[in-house]
């Protein structure tokens, strides 16, 4: 046996592939059913090659936790959590542009699972999948670029001199003209607002195959949210006379049959927030801008509310299956008594 695997798991290595079981086996049930829906030649190979990897995924994992002596986590399964019979919910296009965007959190969940992991297997596995989610970003990049659909971010004009910031207006300029947008900022406001309008795209969908009409209300109060969070990310853009990204709004079918469980759904939903809430956290790490920083804070204390209230719906239908945790002692001492 391989020496690294005589030490056990740290709990940082533990979390990321729990957390990934937990999500692989989510990507299995959602790009089955895109898979079995698509119609575009193009986009079908990207979706099976999406499918193979949390497929591949999936069977390391299990080996891995049944070695480990770990429970194995039950996740989502596809007699449970998805309906392959149901009318397409989806346009292939959206479905594209969802599998960008999943290459795009994996990347970024991913390296930060191979820094935080100790054991050579671990590193080696999670340096794998991220050589993986690449080769998945470029292909789902491929597509929508062949297909003009790529939304590029806004291009500046060529610095012709190395500048330096002579204002304290740079920075707390709150009231009146503020300073032009930096980069960085453009980037940030441009794919934050990208991913709520997927965001309100996958939940109008949501919403119109929800069984419980409490999940339904769910989605419909996050639709809200979103496109709040596009138009003032918009407006931001606006005052700089950038242009904002097309919506994806139109890609919804008119379909209210039950697709995929609420169970799955609500999964996939409290995912996205906390996606969110780390974006906006690196949005605010990289504004000099307060106004901007502001805005920032107060759109995530917005989200982190409409969160809780999506963990306290999961745990109350009992679909927040629990990640592992450190041993209560205090309890295992009352056990003993």
């Amino acid at each position: 046996m391989d020496q690294g695997r005589l030490i056990s798991l740290t709990a940082s290595e533990l979390a990321p592939l729990w957390a990934q079981y937990m999500n692989d086996s989510a990507s299995i049930c959602f790009l089955t059913y895109y898979l079995e829906k698509a119609e575009d030649e193009e986009i079908k190979p990207v979706i099976a090659f999406a499918l193979e990897l949390s497929q591949n995924h999936i069977e390391w994992l299990t080996a891995l936790f049944k070695e480990e002596k770990q429970v194995i986590p039950h996740g989502f399964k596809l007699e449970e959590d998805v309906d392959l019979q149901a009318p397409k919910l989806y346009s292939d296009t959206y479905v594209l542009q969802f599998l960008l965007q999943m290459a795009k959190n994996g990347l970024t969940t991913y390296s930060g699972a191979v820094t935080s992991s100790a054991r050579e297997d671990i590193t080696d596995y999670f340096m794998g999948c991220v050589s993986e989610t690449m080769e998945l970003y470029k292909r789902a990049k491929g597509v929508l670029l062949s297909k003009g659909l790529f939304i590029r971010p806004p291009s500046f004009p060529n610095q012709v001199n190395v500048e330096y910031v002579k204002k304290q207006g740079f920075v707390w300029d709150i009231f009146g003209d503020k300073r032009p947008l930096l980069a960085a900022e453009v980037g940030n406001l441009y794919a934050n607002l990208q991913r709520n309008d997927l965001g309100a795209a996958t939940l109008t969908g949501f919403s119109q195959v929800a069984k419980s009409k409490e999940v339904a209300e769910f989605f419909v109060k996050g639709i809200g949210i979103a496109k709040k969070h596009v138009r003032l990310f918009a407006e931001k853009l606006g005052e700089g006379d950038l242009p904002a990204p097309t919506s994806w709004a139109n890609d919804i079918t008119v379909s209210t049959s039950q697709t995929f469980s609420d169970k799955l759904m609500m999964f996939m939903t409290t995912g996205m927030i906390g996606l969110s809430i780390g974006y906006y956290g690196t949005a605010v790490a990289q504004s000099p801008r307060v106004d901007i920083g502001l805005m920032y804070n107060r759109l995530s204390t917005e989200v982190q509310l409409y969160s809780e209230d999506g963990a306290n719906l999961m745990i109350k239908n009992g679909w927040m299956e629990q990640p592992p945790m450190a041993p209560d002692r205090d309890e295992l001492a009352k056990k003993r008594k």
